[in-house]
């Protein structure tokens, strides 16, 4: 079984490591903006944006690293720039209703749990927590519909 679904599994590991470090930025970000602003939007969009400032280049770095001999020649050890593109397509088509429902749903509860004067870190667990199990299951699927891994 692992064999047959390696690059999904690779894939989605990918996602849940840059995923886990992005959440911790996030949530020491998340308790020191609450020290020096009370503004409970700011507080939600200033914390998305340092998790995705975060976790976009890591995972651009885990999907590379573990899909390198794809955008390699075999023979002539030289970058295949069209398999990089056509990836990069596939990516972009795959992340972007995933993310734009990631971004809403965790702004939303993120920010409805700080007006409901929860501790900053709970707000966002849980919104995190919320917004990333939708999000694994729209980027799979986004995955299966693009056919990123042939």
């Amino acid at each position: 079984m692992f064999v047959k679904y390696k690059k999904i599994i690779l894939f989605n590991k990918n996602l849940l490591l840059s995923g886990s470090v992005s959440f911790l930025v996030g949530a020491i970000t998340t308790q020191i903006y609450t020290t020096l602003d009370s503004n409970n939007i700011s507080n939600a969009v200033i914390t998305l944006t340092v998790g995705y400032c975060v976790y976009i280049p890591l995972f651009a770095f885990l999907f590379y690293k573990d899909n390198k001999s794809r955008y390699i020649d075999p023979v002539t050890k030289k970058k295949n720039s069209k398999n990089i593109k056509e990836d990069v397509i596939k990516l972009f088509g795959a992340f972007s209703i995933s993310e734009v429902v990631f971004i809403v749903t965790k702004l939303y509860i993120h920010y409805s749990l700080l007006e409901l004067n929860f501790q900053p870190y709970q707000a966002l667990t849980i919104a995190e927590l919320t917004a990333w199990v939708i999000f694994l299951v729209l980027i799979n699927t986004g995955i299966k519909i693009v056919k990123l891994f042939k």
